[in-house]
């Protein structure tokens, strides 16, 4: 019997050699650990729809960040859930909240980890919508101001990277501008530029608390069978000063990631997020899946579709999972 020549089966037969010809490499230092901040101390608040992750007091969240910087984590990204809420989300600019104080803290304790401050009102505000609210629809241009006073507070308390989550026209530019008035030349903006209005978000509003208390977010989040849409929102936002793009969510928009990386001259972010954690979590616990190859597999397809940084909520134990590959 004739064998053929090339045989792609040769670079596969052990370990060390699939590695060395790996074509996409993925690094703890391209994770972003998001994370939940209350107030109080020694608060830990199980998520239910989000197996092994808490609300966090700042004291806890400080704990985890020196746990996230030891295996190598690349940066935390932090969100609150404040006391107070109304109809502006004015606790969303407070420099004694639970953002503020944690990104500080985390400065501190763990200062090689790279602090993001997501920048949205919906956290805050008493309706759960990104802005303040005419009509019954968010006011795009009244909340840009309040959007960049926010992102001047988390620059302010020690934020390395503002990322603008709101998906309102023309708030990347009004962030810029306005940290550059403030001094905060230097801040990074990470746009929120491809957010779809996606069913994968329900566990995150059980954690931020974020709810709509009416309507959707549809009329600011983008359309999910929409691409061309996607390159357009992304340019943009380059236009108006970001330093990196995020497409959000990430798994079932890989054929985005992959898009926006093309055309992007800027570092691509893509979201992996609650819905796709939950997924996950949900089939490893039934033994229908091998739970850890599975996270590992669904980053790596992240990372192989474009993005240059994966915020996820496996980052812990992907970084771990990696070191123990090596």
């Amino acid at each position: 019997m004739t064998f053929p020549a090339v045989r792609p089966r040769r670079l596969r037969m052990r370990d060390a050699l699939r590695r060395a010809v790996a074509e996409t490499r993925l690094h703890p230092s391209q994770l972003v650990l998001p994370v939940f901040v209350v107030d109080g101390e020694g608060v830990r608040n199980p998520i239910g729809s989000m197996p092994g992750h808490f609300q966090l007091s700042v004291d806890q969240v400080t704990l985890l960040a020196k746990e996230a910087e030891s295996v190598g984590v690349g940066g935390m990204l932090f969100f609150g859930v404040p006391a107070h809420k109304d109809e502006t989300g004015s606790s969303a600019w407070d420099p004694a909240g639970p953002v503020p104080r944690a990104i500080a803290a985390v400065a501190d304790a763990a200062p090689e980890l790279v602090r993001w401050a997501d920048v949205c009102l919906c956290e805050y505000t008493s309706h759960g919508h990104c802005g303040p609210v005419r009509g019954g629809v968010v006011d795009n241009d009244a909340s840009l101001p309040l959007l960049a006073r926010a992102a001047v507070t988390y620059a302010e308390a020690g934020a390395e990277v503002v990322a603008p989550s709101d998906m309102m026209d023309g708030r990347v530019a009004a962030i810029r501008a306005e940290l550059d008035r403030a001094g905060f030349h230097d801040a990074v903006i990470c746009s929120y530029a491809v957010k779809y209005a996606s069913a994968y978000y329900g566990p995150f509003r059980d954690a931020a608390g974020s709810a709509p208390a009416f309507g959707d977010r549809r009329t600011h989040q983008m359309d999910p069978p929409n691409v061309r849409e996607a390159l357009r929102e992304a340019l943009l936002d380059v236009e108006e000063g970001a330093d990196m793009v995020m497409v959000k969510p990430a798994g079932p928009y890989l054929d985005v990631v992959r898009a926006v990386a093309e055309v992007s001259p800027v570092p691509v972010a893509a979201y992996q997020v609650s819905g796709e954690l939950a997924l996950i979590e949900a089939a490893g616990e039934r033994g229908w899946v091998d739970r850890d190859r599975v996270v590992m597999e669904s980053l790596v397809g992240i990372a192989r579709a474009g993005a240059d940084v994966v915020l996820t909520y496996f980052a812990l134990d992907a970084a771990r999972l990696l070191e123990g590959s090596r």
